[in-house]
């Protein structure tokens, strides 16, 4: 069940990624649930490394981070996905 909660986590975590992100990006909408979820996971891997990954109650700073690290990988794939597919853009 574990990887049901990740898609799920990627996928919200992506269509805010987008949302907050200015401008319309061309990704689709499972490539937004991928992107999420490495955004996710490298989130998780700043927060182990800052040692705010397990604390008491809710984890602000952990999801803060899984977030940024959303739109940072978002942001990056999309700029990736226009270079490799010609810049198709949808009006």
């Amino acid at each position: 069940m574990a990887w049901l909660w990740a898609i799920i986590v990627g996928f919200v975590l992506g269509l805010i990624a987008k949302a907050i992100l200015p401008g319309k990006q061309a990704i689709p909408l499972w490539l937004t649930t991928v992107f999420g979820i490495i955004g996710s996971v490298l989130g998780n891997w700043a927060a182990t490394g800052l040692g705010v990954n397990d604390t008491r109650g809710i984890d602000w700073t952990r999801h803060l981070l899984q977030l940024i690290g959303a739109i940072v990988v978002v942001g990056v794939g999309d700029m990736a996905w226009v270079a490799l597919r010609g810049n198709k853009r949808k009006a």
